[in-house]
C-alpha cells in the first residue's frame, strides 16, 4: 500500500471509529460493546499473524510491554465506552487530539526526551483553553452527565499516554502485529471480568447497526487501524504522523452531526478549533535531533 493511501486511510479509521462506538452501544451495554469489539480484534489479530507465518513473542522480555500495554488498553478502552454514553462521539476525538501532548510530557519525565520546547508548551496552553472552553459548555455537549463523561475520556487519554511511553521502553523490538496480539491477550480477560462486574447479560435482542459495529470495531478499528499506524511509523516523520490527530477530530465532529444529529453549541467548535492549533503548534515545536 502506498503511503498517502495508507495516511487517508488512518485518518478515515479513526474518525469514524468514535461514530461506530456511539452505535455499538445500544442492545449489549457499554461492557458487552467492549468485551466484543476486543474478542474480534484478537482473533484477526491472530488470525493475521497464521496466515502470514510472523512469530508470536512469547519470551520473558516481551511480557512487560505486553502487560503495560494490556492494562493501559484496558483503562483507556474502558473510560471511552463508558463516557461515550453520555458525550457526542466528535468530542471523543476532540479529546483524543490532546494525546501527543501528554505523552511528550510523560516522555520527558520518564525517557529523559527533550520533549518540553517552548513552542510545544505553547501549544500546550492553548489546547489546555480550548478545553476548558469544551468543558465550561459540557451540559450542552450530550445531556447532564456530559461532564462525567469528558472527564471519563480525558481520564482515557492520560491512561492512553502512559501506556504508549511504557511499551516505547519496553516493546520497541516487537513486530507492531505481534505486539498488538500481545496486548489484546493480556487485556482481553480484564474486559471479560468487566462485563462480569455489570451484570454479564447476554443481550435479548442486538440491532443489526450495532452488530455491524462491534465487528467494524474490531476488525477496522483496532488491527487494521493500528497495523496502519505502525506501518506509518516507518514511513513518515512523527510530526507528519501526528498531524492526523488535528485532521481527525474535525471530521469526527462532522460525522457526528450528519450521521447522528449532534448538535454543538459554537463555543465547543471555538474550544475543539483551539485544541487542533494547540497540537498544531505542539508538533511544529518538537525539539531538532542531533545529526
Amino acid at each position: 500500500m502506498s503511503v498517502p493511501l495508507a495516511y487517508i486511510s488512518v485518518v478515515i479509521l479513526w474518525s469514524t471509529t468514535p461514530l461506530a462506538i456511539n452505535w455499538s452501544l445500544p442492545g449489549g451495554g457499554f461492557a458487552f460493546a467492549l468485551f466484543a469489539r476486543m474478542v474480534v480484534g484478537l482473533a484477526c489479530a491472530l488470525g493475521v499473524l497464521a496466515a502470514t507465518g510472523a512469530g508470536f513473542p512469547l519470551r520473558r522480555g516481551v511480557w512487560p510491554a505486553y502487560l503495560i500495554g494490556g492494562t493501559s488498553l484496558f483503562g483507556t478502552m474502558l473510560c471511552v465506552y463508558w463516557g461515550a454514553q453520555f458525550v457526542h462521539s466528535g468530542l471523543i476525538s476532540v479529546l483524543f487530539g490532546l494525546s501527543p501532548l501528554v505523552t511528550s510530557v510523560l516522555a520527558a519525565v520518564w525517557l529523559g526526551e527533550r520533549a518540553l520546547t517552548p513552542r510545544r508548551v505553547a501549544g500546550m496552553a492553548l489546547a489546555a483553553a480550548g478545553l476548558a472552553v469544551v468543558f465550561g459548555h459540557g451540559t450542552d455537549l450530550g445531556g447532564a452527565h456530559a461532564p462525567a463523561g469528558l472527564a471519563a475520556i480525558l481520564l482515557a487519554v492520560l491512561l492512553n499516554a502512559a501506556g504508549l511511553v511504557g511499551v516505547k521502553r519496553f516493546g520497541a523490538a516487537t513486530p507492531p502485529m505481534a505486539l498488538t496480539a500481545g496486548v489484546m491477550l493480556v487485556s482481553l480477560p480484564l474486559f471479560g471480568l468487566a462485563w462480569l462486574a455489570d451484570g454479564a447479560a447476554w443481550p435479548a435482542e442486538l440491532p443489526l447497526r450495532s452488530v455491524l459495529a462491534i465487528g467494524y470495531l474490531g476488525v477496522f478499528g483496532s488491527v487494521v487501524g493500528f497495523a496502519l499506524y505502525y506501518y506509518l511509523m516507518k514511513h513518515l516523520e512523527a510530526a507528519a504522523l501526528a498531524l492526523t490527530l488535528v485532521v481527525t477530530p474535525l471530521f469526527a465532529l462532522f460525522l457526528g452531526r450528519l450521521f447522528n444529529g449532534e448538535a454543538l453549541p459554537a463555543q465547543a467548535w471555538a474550544g475543539a478549533a483551539a485544541i487542533s492549533l494547540g497540537l498544531l503548534l505542539h508538533q511544529r515545536g518538537a525539539a531538532p535531533t542531533a545529526t
